[in-house]
């Protein structure tokens, strides 16, 4: 009998964000996009700043941000730990708006006390961050 649902844990430092049985998880790994659903090879990954797309046993959907962590995929069990992680309808667009138009300006800026490999990394989790919040709007 093929399996139809698998359990995941999404936790943070912070936080347990979700604890349930689900269909399916799509999730920006360290060399790309990744769907794992019931069944899958076991597997130990890296994350990138992106969003963690789960559908529930019902069907429903939900939208995480995770600034990174790891995921561990087992026979049974799926387990994101996450270094931060918020739920779509927590995350303040307006905020992750000017934290991506700050570093912007601070990549265009040709200062030598710019520290470019951080200022990219803030503009990526920005600009995943708004990309969580449009996915957000779209389950309503």
């Amino acid at each position: 009998m093929a399996l139809l649902t698998v359990n995941l844990n999404v936790v943070s430092a912070e936080e347990s964000l979700f604890s349930g049985s689900i269909k399916s998880l799509q999730i920006t790994g360290s060399e790309g996009e990744l769907g794992i659903m019931p069944g899958h090879a076991p597997l130990l990954t890296s994350l990138k700043p992106g969003m963690a797309l789960i559908t529930k046993k019902d069907g429903s959907e939900e939208v995480i941000y995770l600034s990174g962590g790891m995921l561990e995929v087992q026979p049974n069990n799926v387990t994101v730990l996450a270094d931060v992680a918020t739920r779509a309808d927590d995350l303040d667009e307006q905020a992750a708006i000017e934290a991506k138009k700050r570093a912007e300006e601070n990549i265009s800026a040709n200062s030598a006390d710019v520290d470019y490999a951080e200022v990219a990394a803030e503009l990526a989790r920005a600009i995943a961050q708004l990309r969580v919040i449009q996915a957000g709007k779209k389950k309503v």
